[in-house]
């Protein structure tokens, strides 16, 4: 009898355990995943989170893997970008979750039937280097003749971000594909991602570039010469949304995650971590000028999945295959 109670009582603890399981991957920092994950474990206690950490493009691919065996791993994703996740959305791989946090957001920054939810702006704009001859203030002086052979730019055929930034670029009426078109006749250099870039304006290589907002602020706080501009026209962003699929294992565990990374609290952790909070009413990291002095450009990720092949093909026409 009592050999029976305690394997009756080892089945409750191991189905305790694996209900109070949760499975996250995601394409943030390890430093700051392990953040993200330990505070929200300390705010659900009994709760235990395990995680994997990849780029989005890396973990798409061992999800999509994981899907084609018949057996997804995930219960939530907080990755990159809204055009993955409305992809994922569109072929019904996401569960819709209506979180009452979403009240305190614009209702740009989430989906409308609540398939994903946006945690941060990660903006592009301008980076300079300080020993550069003007200094840019808008988009559109980037194609002043002046610079010729001086801009560098990341790759939409190898950056995601690079990639929503061309969307906008090109989907605003004052910008369209001419920008571009004038970029390339201005010989900017588009090639790699947004570190590479950084790197080339801050040597002074490239004195004038396009890059995410944080490597440029951050940078110039620890001494790099460097400065970063929002542009008159406004700026791309991405968000690194999160989502539910619809193959979670823990959807109340998922849940209490999607509400935890847009709670108060969750989004003072985005603080700590240096961006901008996705949550309205929040304050910005030291460098960043006041949110009501970011201008946000028009972005639909739908249009922009529907496109991006396209974009990139046309891309690639205009700068060549880097």
């Amino acid at each position: 009898m009592k050999s029976l109670l305690s394997a009756a009582a080892l089945a409750c603890i191991a189905s305790a355990s694996f209900a109070d399981t949760l499975t996250l991957y995601t394409s943030q920092p390890n430093a700051d995943a392990q953040k993200t994950v330990d505070a929200f474990m300390a705010a659900n206690p009994g709760t235990e989170v395990e995680w994997v950490r990849d780029g989005t493009t890396k973990l798409m691919a061992r999800l999509r893997a994981e899907i084609e065996a018949g057996n997804p791993q995930p219960d939530v994703l907080l990755i990159a970008d809204t055009v993955t996740l409305e992809g994922m959305a569109q072929e019904g791989l996401l569960t819709a979750y209506q979180s009452p946090e979403a009240s305190a957001y614009d209702p740009a920054l989430f989906s409308a039937d609540g398939y994903y939810h946006s945690t941060k702006l990660i903006t592009t704009g301008i980076v300079y280097n300080t020993g550069a001859a003007k200094t840019p203030g808008s988009w559109k002086d980037l194609k002043d003749a002046s610079l010729k052979g001086q801009i560098a730019m990341p790759s939409p055929l190898y950056s995601g971000a690079a990639l929503i930034h061309l969307a906008t670029l090109t989907s605003d009426e004052t910008l369209g594909w001419n920008f571009y078109e004038d970029l390339a006749t201005n010989e900017a250099r588009a090639k790699g991602g947004n570190g590479g870039t950084f790197k080339a304006v801050a040597a002074g290589e490239k004195p004038y570039g396009m890059v995410v907002d944080f490597l440029a602020i951050r940078n110039k706080a620890d001494g790099s010469p460097v400065e970063f501009v929002f542009p008159e026209e406004g700026v791309s962003y991405v968000t690194e949304p999160v989502a539910i699929l619809s193959s979670a294992k823990n959807v109340d565990g998922a849940q209490k995650f999607v509400d935890f990374v847009l709670s108060q609290e969750g989004q003072d952790l985005v603080l700590d971590m240096g961006y901008i909070p996705a949550r309205n009413d929040m304050g910005v990291p030291a460098g960043f000028p006041a949110r009501e002095n970011i201008k946000l450009m028009a972005f639909d990720p739908a249009v922009a999945l529907k496109n991006a092949e396209a974009n990139k093909a046309k891309f690639a026409d205009i700068f060549g295959a880097n």
